[in-house]
């Protein structure tokens, strides 16, 4: 694992790529911060900013360690074996390890949010006595980690084929988890606080999880088709959000008692 050369920072250039390769950070990175924000919720509000800042941290060494072992990161896109019976362009279809792990990551995404959309539906059973049950800091953080690697393994793909320079990958991925770390506390309560928004959060880890699942299978669907879906539904929900917060008082001023 040898450490990278420091590029010439009085070259335009990198300082272009870098401000571009940490934005498209940010921007990968948003399905990560809804996940943590949503299983972080899970725990005692005094442990929620911890567990975030733990797996947003673990994904920052989870990058930097991959981009140090780039050689053996290109590797992992050999065959490993292949699936006779699907085909793709009438070829029997090659599964590597990176194929290997999106399909794990993709399914525990599909499975981890449909289980919490379920959750969510299901009828909560009040009693006087009945008291919130939060998770174990040890669990959240697992599958906290479990996301991570995912999230990493693809973030770092895409960071190869934009830029050539290692080191400017490893400052891009430490700016933007910083970054994300700022925020990522008032996105949480902002995702956790309104319950339609987080529906749709989840929602969002569902298709990303079927997008994840596809390119495992070799199917590519672009990505800018996805992000654009999100920001659109996202915006959609925001103008429901700011129109049902507008009706309330009216409705309330309508509930006068009759003469």
């Amino acid at each position: 694992m040898d450490f990278p050369d420091i590029p010439n920072f009085s070259d335009p250039g990198i300082w272009l790529s870098l401000l571009t390769l940490t934005f498209l950070e940010i921007v990968l990175g948003v399905d990560n911060i809804i996940f943590i924000s949503i299983i972080s919720d899970k725990l005692d509000p005094a442990q929620q900013r911890k567990a975030r800042n733990i797996g947003l941290l673990m994904a920052m060494v989870f990058r930097i360690i991959l981009l140090l072992t780039i050689t053996w990161i290109m590797k992992l896109k050999d065959p490993v074996f292949t699936i006779p019976f699907i085909k793709n362009e009438g070829v029997p279809l090659d599964m590597s390890w990176k194929d290997i792990i999106l399909l794990a990551g993709g399914l525990f995404l599909v499975i981890k949010s449909t289980l919490e959309i379920h959750h969510k539906l299901e009828k909560p059973k009040h009693t006087e006595s009945s008291k919130k049950i939060y998770s174990s800091m040890s669990s959240v953080v697992f599958q906290i980690v479990l996301v991570d690697a995912v999230f990493s393994f693809d973030s770092i793909l895409t960071a190869i084929g934009l830029v050539d320079e290692v080191f400017i990958m490893i400052v891009a991925v430490v700016i933007s988890i910083i970054i994300m770390m700022v925020f990522a506390g008032a996105i949480s309560r902002f995702i956790n606080k309104n319950p339609t928004l987080q529906m749709l959060a989840l929602s969002f880890l569902i298709v990303i999880g079927v997008m994840l699942v596809a390119e495992a299978f070799h199917q590519k669907i672009a990505k800018s088709y996805i992000y654009s879906m999100i920001a659109f539904s996202l915006v959609v929900e925001l103008l429901n959000m700011r129109m049902r917060k507008q009706n309330d008082p009216v409705e309330l001023n309508d509930q006068r008692p009759v003469d």
